[in-house]
């Protein structure tokens, strides 16, 4: 088996080159960029810089494949054995590509070996589970306005194209391209240029599960040429995608004159809203969770903390001092809680997003710039921020920074409450905090997003669908229904009469005529 990496083609000793992984061949390109590990800001390796030829070539492979039959004709039972595979080797390999997310992606050790990995390794089960499970063939009725019988099937799309973003890149290219791959169909992934090393590890392992050739290929390059052209070319049939509303709308826009099938999981502005009887021990360190899970880098984040009047004061004085108590530092160290940013782009944006927020009238009252001390003199690091005093007008309020920013709202009823939470153009996550579940239920119904968390959050389930109302995308990913989005519906009928004068064929044709 031919490994990713091919040492001999890079100059720094010792620095592995990643090539993109195109019709079952380790394919390299004139091109490279070095990856940077977002804690040290040091080289960890290189990769080939692809172009809009590599994708034309990887679509060209996967359609190959897919007409071919080789994968798509598998019965469902065998496609989830290659599965179960795949969750095998992931399980044996889970410290090594658990310390590769530290130094890839800057996760704390702990966040990457449980999330990073344990949930690509929940989801791909959960996939092969449900390939097994699938009616991929179910009877329709026998109907009697013309005697017949009806069938429906579930068939593969064809070529599906995967975009994965930076911050959780194994996990995303397995929502992506496990989906697609169980129904039956051919993927392409094009990776983030920060990261693309997940993707292809998981080519290796696809590969050596058994996955035909040409059925799952990696490309790499900027998302302006590389990603957009793959959206537009006219042979791929699906597109899922996940990254800022942004781009989203382009990718909407690129993809419409094919009509292909679109998933969108774009940004979000998660309220956080604590009620008035929340257990404040619990709501706290849950609200800490929300936003700074992967130092506030998830698209889900609970970023608009929202307490009643009563509580504001005391629940902020709680929320600063647990805030003080937990550890910024080098990824690599178990003790360590919250990492770096991901890139000197992230750090500078963070840190503008910051400055108009205390531009605007908002009170910081943690954080707010770099850490001092021994180890950041290197990487890019960002302080949890918290800021008090803040209107829902606010910047802050209303942008999604991605980055470990708190903006705390104040209300005085709960109807307000609500009131801004649904004032934003997202709608992928919100929480409400409660020791009175029915309230909280009540609650979470008069909220418009796609995932509610109840005394919790970023409890992101297989068994669950996840995505966005209004502009935080369409479609959904995981949950029981989740190999819809990767497959078509086709409706055979089978007449029952034998006999045409008991068919509909008179009412164009008349009478026929006598023998």
């Amino acid at each position: 088996m031919t490994d990713p990496t091919d040492k001999a083609a890079v100059d720094r000793q010792g620095i592995p080159h990643y090539r993109m992984f195109i019709g079952g061949e380790w394919v390299d390109s004139e091109k490279q960029y070095d990856l940077i590990n977002p804690a040290t800001e040091e080289v960890i390796g290189t990769a080939a810089r692809g172009t809009t030829e590599h994708a034309d070539a990887a679509v060209a492979a996967a359609r190959r494949t897919f007409e071919d039959g080789v994968w798509r004709d598998t019965p469902p039972v065998e496609r989830a054995a290659v599965l179960d595979r795949v969750v095998a080797t992931l399980t044996s390999r889970m410290d090594e590509l658990a310390e590769l997310g530290s130094r890839e992606c800057g996760f704390p050790l702990r966040l990457s070996q449980a999330i990073c990995v344990g949930f690509p390794l929940m989801h791909i089960q959960h996939y092969a589970d449900l390939t097994r499970g699938y009616a991929w063939e179910r009877p329709g009725p026998v109907t009697g306005q013309v005697l017949s019988t009806q069938l429906v099937r579930r068939e593969p799309i064809g070529v599906c194209v995967g975009i994965v973003p930076w911050n959780f890149p194994l996990v995303l290219a397995v929502w992506k391209a496990i989906p697609a791959l169980a129904a039956g169909n051919s993927v392409v992934i094009k990776t983030d240029e920060k990261t693309p090393i997940a993707a292809l590890e998981l080519a290796t392992i696809l590969r050596d599960a058994g996955l035909p050739d040409g059925a799952y290929n990696v490309v790499t390059g900027d998302g302006e040429t590389v990603g957009a052209h793959l959206v537009a070319h006219p042979d791929v049939r699906k597109v899922s995608f996940t990254g800022s509303t942004q781009v989203g709308r382009e990718v909407m826009r690129n993809a419409a004159d094919t009509i292909k099938r679109v998933t969108l999981e774009l940004g979000g502005k998660g309220p956080n809203i604590v009620l008035d009887d929340a257990d404040l021990d619990a709501a706290v360190d849950g609200s800490l969770y929300a936003f700074l899970l992967h130092a506030g880098q998830a698209c889900e984040s609970g970023t608009r903390l929202l307490l009643p009047s009563e509580l504001h004061d005391e629940f902020v004085r709680r929320l600063v001092a647990r805030l003080k108590t937990l550890n910024i530092g080098n990824p690599l160290d178990p003790a360590t809680d919250i990492g770096p940013v991901m890139s000197a782009a992230q750090h500078e944006r963070i840190l503008g997003y910051i400055d108009r927020g205390t531009k605007e009238g908002a009170t910081l009252v943690h954080g707010g710039g770099t850490p001092d001390g021994p180890g950041f003199d290197k990487g890019y690091w960002v302080e949890p921020t918290v800021f008090t005093d803040v209107t829902n007008d606010m910047c802050i309020a209303r942008e999604e920074i991605f980055g470990p920013v708190l903006a705390v709202l104040r209300y005085d009823s709960l109807d307000e409450a609500i009131k801004i939470a649904n004032d934003t153009e997202y709608g992928l996550s919100a929480g409400v905090w409660s020791q009175d579940v029915q309230r909280a239920l009540d609650v979470a119904r008069r909220l418009q997003a796609g995932s509610v968390w109840i005394n919790d959050w970023h409890n992101i389930s297989q068994h669950m669908p996840f995505g966005g109302f209004k502009q935080s995308g369409t479609g959904r990913e995981l949950g029981p229904d989740a190999l819809d989005e990767f497959t078509e519906q086709k409706a055979i009928t089978v007449d029952l009469t034998g006999r045409v004068d008991r068919r509909a064929y008179g009412l164009v044709l008349g009478t026929p005529p006598t023998a």
